[in-house]
């Protein structure tokens, strides 16, 4: 799963990105980063269950979950028609499965904003409408074909005209396709489309030194129209957070701990951009590794086993699970297993956060 990070010009997100994919943070973190390409990287999603699991069942390595980030060509108003990069913006944002939108919340006369003024909720609607514009060109272009597709008997090819026409009367009232309410096989047939504006989308609200947990008045108006379109906020200071990043652990502890910080920032934009992607973590543990896997919520058994080996989901028998909580009680499996607190689950079980598991498998 992968999340895009956007945002107009002089925001902060290059500053943010590199900040996640920073080569010496890579080596000491806690939470490693890791850079795969100049434009792309791996960040690490802290999870403190991780650590508690490890001190009942010693592993020789602990290994969390991660999610890929890239870091999309800046927009600016107009890019749907080509404006700026605006052709290379949307090519790169249809490929991804989240956006995370960097908004300025910060003042600073060095830093000249595109628009003139910092006004962040300007900023969260000028990204919005270039990617309700750039969608419904995109679906006015496909529409002539699928209807002479749905000529057919086609139930599918009728469907997909009718999921058009109603995303195109939803983008005409320059509303999101995100907020449009469809069934599961609609929904199936956009997610085709690669619509930009159907996909989720979290704020995070780059911020100076002087308002790190994010009550400021910038802040509160970005956080009022997040809620309202059911969106998550967290605010960041990018600076700051560049600069932690290249300390060494002993320094980067004080540096936090002077900032009021229990954690750099980084950790709980990771986990929110895990939630926004409607993902969930359950757990392997044993003497090699305490490992975290990353599945959609919703999963099944035999599909979260397939996440470790695609034959696993083929061969998956059933799952012993129990609790994190149970875990800390019983302090080991044995204790867990003659207290009757590990249960034994088949093929129709839906994983959930945390589970700790062992698969059985057949032939």
């Amino acid at each position: 799963m992968e999340a895009g990070i956007v945002g107009l010009p002089n925001v902060g997100k290059s500053t943010l990105f590199n900040a996640l994919t920073m080569s010496k943070a890579a080596q000491s973190a806690n939470y490693p980063f890791c850079t795969i390409e100049p434009n792309e990287g791996m960040v690490s999603v802290p999870d403190e269950r991780l650590a508690r699991i490890a001190a009942l069942i010693p592993p020789q390595k602990l290994i969390p979950a991660a999610l890929k980030l890239v870091d999309i060509a800046g927009i600016v108003k107009g890019a749907s028609e080509g404006q700026g990069l605006g052709n290379k913006f949307l090519a790169h944002i249809r490929e991804v499965d989240a956006i995370l939108q960097v908004v300025r919340c910060f003042e600073d006369p060095d830093v000249i904003h595109v628009a003139g003024k910092v006004d962040p909720v300007s900023d969260m609607e000028t990204i919005e409408l270039e990617l309700i514009l750039a969608d419904l060109q995109h679906l006015e272009n496909l529409l002539p074909k699928a209807e002479r597709a749905a000529k057919s008997t086609d139930k599918e090819a009728r469907l997909k005209v009718d999921v058009m026409r109603k995303c195109l009367a939803h983008l005409g009232g320059e509303q999101p396709l995100r907020t449009l309410v469809l069934d599961e096989a609609e929904r199936a047939a956009v997610k085709e489309f690669g619509l930009l504006s159907a996909k989720p989308i979290l704020y995070v609200a780059n911020v100076d030194e002087t308002d790190l947990t994010g009550t400021g008045p910038l802040v509160s108006r970005v956080r009022e129209v997040a809620t309202k379109a059911g969106a998550e906020v967290v605010p960041v200071c990018a600076k700051l957070e560049a600069e932690i990043a290249e300390l060494d652990p002993a320094d980067r502890a004080e540096m936090l701990s002077g900032a009021g910080l229990a954690e750099p920032a980084l950790g709980v934009l990771a986990r929110a951009a895990y939630r926004t992607l409607g993902l969930q973590s359950y757990f392997t543990a044993g003497e090699k590794e305490v490992r975290a896997w990353t599945i959609p919520v919703g999963t099944s058994a035999p599909k979260a086993a397939g996440v470790i080996h695609s034959d696993f989901e083929k061969t998956f028998v059933r799952a012993e699970i129990y609790a994190l909580a149970d875990l800390e009680t019983h302090r080991s499996e044995k204790e867990i297993r003659a207290h009757g607190k590990l249960r034994v689950e088949g093929k129709e079980y839906v994983m959930q956060e945390g589970d700790i598991c062992h698969f059985l498998l057949g032939k």
